[in-house]
């Protein structure tokens, strides 16, 4: 029996350290006025500080009860001081009780409308999120010749809608490969790869030259109109037999050729624009052809993998990185890859990445 969706009440971020010590100091001075007042004497209250609990409970709150319990409390706590402090005007202390109640009011309705958008953008983004795994599928890991393994890497856990974008086709010219990365995030960079990949998988089958795949693709994102929109892409075909493939490259990261121990990047003859910016700069898509036999594995990245910075602003090495590594199956490759990128941040990546392996099994 098929089921809905099931939506799951939202979770409050998780707090730094620092503010997590704001917060229980703050409690720990109400604490203490409250023990203060009681010890003062009846001539003195500290009433009015009490407005301030259910604001603290409302900080971390998605439940309207928790801000109202707070605020019962506070009121609670204004009779049971108004009793031990009698010589203070009953006017001080009812102003307290109302001051708490309106606070509490107040707060209650912030933590009702902000987990309100809160389930919003949760719904928003889920239908993002399926809609984007639906497009981007994972490959087999085995296509023609070629043992195929991707990986793709979100910068925020909370932003799950990306820009990176590939494709694995087997076609009469052979295995067709695309990874590229849409200019910009969120649902837009999501139709603009749903473009891009449609034309692609349609492009690879049916255009003989890899030149003119990549011209197909230009020529849907200029038609998407817009003017802003680009794909930087780089794209290949590894024929079925002989020991060269063609690549073209769009204005990416030029990809790494791994062979026989070696590493080394297979920069474009000629640079050419990005998908989408061909007929601002003229010229046209070159292909190239590439030594790629048995054995031989490519590795395709997205900048957020080049670009990623340590602590001390430098740039990953990624070529440095992979010819230190001994894996030579492609899924193994790139977790180590990973683990080593993560490493390399400190846990956290200024963008999204995307990796793409494919190791020439005959």
């Amino acid at each position: 029996m098929a089921r809905g969706p099931v939506h799951q009440r939202p979770r409050p971020l998780p707090l730094p350290r620092w503010a997590w010590w704001f917060l229980t100091a703050s409690y720990a001075l109400i604490a203490a006025c409250i023990a203060v007042d009681v010890v003062s004497g009846p001539e003195t209250t500290l009433t009015p500080v009490l407005a301030a609990l259910p604001v603290l409970a409302g900080v971390r709150a998605r439940r309207a009860r928790v801000p109202l319990l707070a605020g019962l409390v506070a009121i609670g706590l204004v009779f049971f001081l108004a009793a031990a402090n009698n010589g203070v005007p009953a006017l001080v202390h009812v102003t307290a009780a109302v001051s708490i109640l309106a606070v509490t009011f107040t707060i209650t309705g912030s933590v009702v409308l902000v987990t309100a958008r809160e389930r919003e953008l949760a719904r928003v983004r889920g239908v993002a999120e399926a809609a984007q795994g639906a497009l981007l599928r994972p490959p087999p890991p085995q296509v023609g010749g070629l043992r195929v393994a991707v990986r793709y890497v979100a910068a925020e856990a909370e932003a799950r809608i990306g820009g990176d974008l590939y494709e694995v086709v087997e076609t009469d010219f052979g295995v067709r490969v695309l990874l590229g990365d849409v200019r910009g995030k969120g649902l837009e960079a999501v139709q603009t790869a749903a473009d891009v990949l449609g034309v692609f998988r349609d492009a690879a089958r049916s255009e003989p030259g890899l030149d003119a795949v990549a011209a197909r693709l230009d020529g849907a994102l200029v038609r998407r109109g817009g003017g802003e929109e680009f794909v930087t892409a780089v794209l290949l075909t590894a024929p079925r037999s002989g020991g060269t493939a063609v690549l073209v490259n769009c204005g990416h990261p030029p990809p790494l050729l791994c062979h026989e121990g070696t590493v080394t990047e297979v920069t474009p003859q000629a640079y050419a624009a990005p998908l989408g910016l061909l007929s601002l700069t003229g010229g046209h898509y070159r292909p190239q052809s590439v030594p790629y036999g048995p054995g031989d594995l490519l590795l395709f990245y997205t900048d957020g993998v080049c670009e990623a910075r340590d602590r001390h602003d430098r740039f990953y090495p990624l070529a440095e990185r992979v010819a230190e590594l001994t894996e030579q199956d492609p899924d193994a490759l790139l977790d180590r890859v990973l683990t080593d990128l993560h490493a390399w941040t400190g846990g956290g990546l200024g963008d999204d990445a995307a990796l793409l392996a494919l190791r020439r099994t005959h």
